[in-house]
């Protein structure tokens, strides 16, 4: 099986590269690779259907989608408007640049200890834990299931009272309670809620109208659906459980977005933290949340929030440079973004097989290496998203 999709890709690629002689016929090309392999996911079964989104610096280069967003005969086709539950992808659109605003207005640092602003944690032997630990899964906590009942209290106490023996910062241990912690310290230290600290200074400035924790229940028409726990179909709520006890607005999970929206996000991070000479991010702070962090004897790089090079990098795909970085969300999503190459790739999908991680992995990973092979070469084709 895995020489027969070697050989698929590499003729795959052959086809791009032969195409180049005419634009007419290198768009086709271009549409053969990435449509079909979102057919054939959909064929296949284990997504309903799914939008990509190609892009640099200037803005967007390609875009495909397959599929509904419901299941009726008369449901919407998915587009680049659709808005997708975006899962883990919260952690990198979200909390962290929240995380590295504060740092930008001298809020916080990244080495505060967790101490400063969680008193909760003071004689729990995790004092020495940082900022910087949070958000490179270094902190050595474990995750915890979180009540409905007084659900950030609880959670914090569980936090606190953890003794695994594990030293902050001696190794990466993925962890969602992390990123649940910061969503407070976006509190404590702006004193707004995450979800209105990110509409203010990040969303709002970007124009991401798509974007947004608790959509209302009149944009459920524009919304793909996720499978709850119970098989359920969920539309506009938040999959991931423990976000929903949290109210739906978390660091970890919750946010709602667009690949439409997400491009307007990946290529300010192309441009060095401006859109249309708007800065939203500075340069520094920027260079500081994608720069490389080595953990377990070098196997695991992490940005701060971003992944780099670990198990989680399906979406970094073949061709990716070293320096590139992105993520991954357990509902289907991924953005995975290349300064060097200047290139991003979002994959928006409606996962329905959870059992079976390799597949979602394997389409992230295959996508990926033909959008870099094909477009990180011909930048100038180009047009942007609406009302970008």
């Amino acid at each position: 099986m895995c020489i027969v999709r070697t050989l698929f890709i590499i003729c795959l690629l052959f086809r791009a590269s032969v195409l180049f002689a005419a634009d007419e016929l290198l768009d086709a090309g271009r549409a053969a690779t990435i449509d079909y392999m979102l057919e054939r996911a959909v064929s296949q079964g284990f997504i309903g259907g799914g939008v990509v989104l190609v892009g640099n610096r200037s803005g967007v280069t390609y875009t495909a989608s397959r599929g509904k967003i419901g299941f009726s005969a008369d449901a919407a086709a998915l587009n680049e408007r659709t808005m997708f539950d975006i899962a883990s992808l919260t952690k990198v659109i979200a909390t962290a640049p929240a995380v590295m605003k504060l740092l930008e207005e001298g809020h916080i640092t990244l080495l505060d200890p967790l101490t400063r602003w969680f008193p909760e944690f003071e004689g729990t032997g995790r004092e020495d834990v940082t900022i910087l630990n949070l958000l490179t899964h270094t902190s050595g906590l474990n995750d915890i299931a979180i009540s409905p009942i007084e659900p950030l209290k609880t959670t914090i106490h569980k936090a606190a009272l953890q003794n695994n023996g594990r030293l902050p910062g001696s190794r990466f241990l993925y962890a969602d309670i992390n990123f649940i912690l910061l969503s407070e310290l976006v509190q404590r230290a702006s004193g707004v809620s995450l979800d209105r600290y990110c509409r203010e200074h990040l969303f709002g400035p970007l124009g991401m109208g798509d974007t947004m924790f608790l959509p209302p229940h009149e944009l459920a028409g524009s919304i793909a659906p996720t499978l709850g726990s119970a098989n359920q179909l969920l539309t506009g709520i938040v999959q991931d459980e423990n976000a929903r006890n949290l109210g739906g607005i978390a660091g970890h999970a919750g946010l709602f977005s667009s690949a439409s929206d997400l491009s307007r996000y990946a290529t300010m991070i192309l441009n060095k933290g401006k859109l249309h000479g708007m800065e939203v991010l500075s340069e520094r702070v920027l260079e500081q949340m994608t720069a490389p962090y080595f953990y377990s004897k070098g196997t695991v790089v992490r940005g701060l929030g971003w992944d780099i090079y670990s198990p989680y990098s399906s979406p970094r795909g073949s061709f990716f440079s070293e320096m590139s970085f992105g993520h991954t969300g357990y509902s289907g999503s991924s953005i995975w973004i290349d300064p060097e190459r200047d290139l991003f790739v979002i994959i928006l999908a409606v996962r329905f097989n959870y059992s079976d991680p390799r597949q979602i992995n394997r389409l992230r990973s295959d996508i990926s290496t033909i959008a870099a092979s094909v477009f990180s070469h011909y930048p100038e084709t180009i047009y942007l998203p609406e009302n970008m």
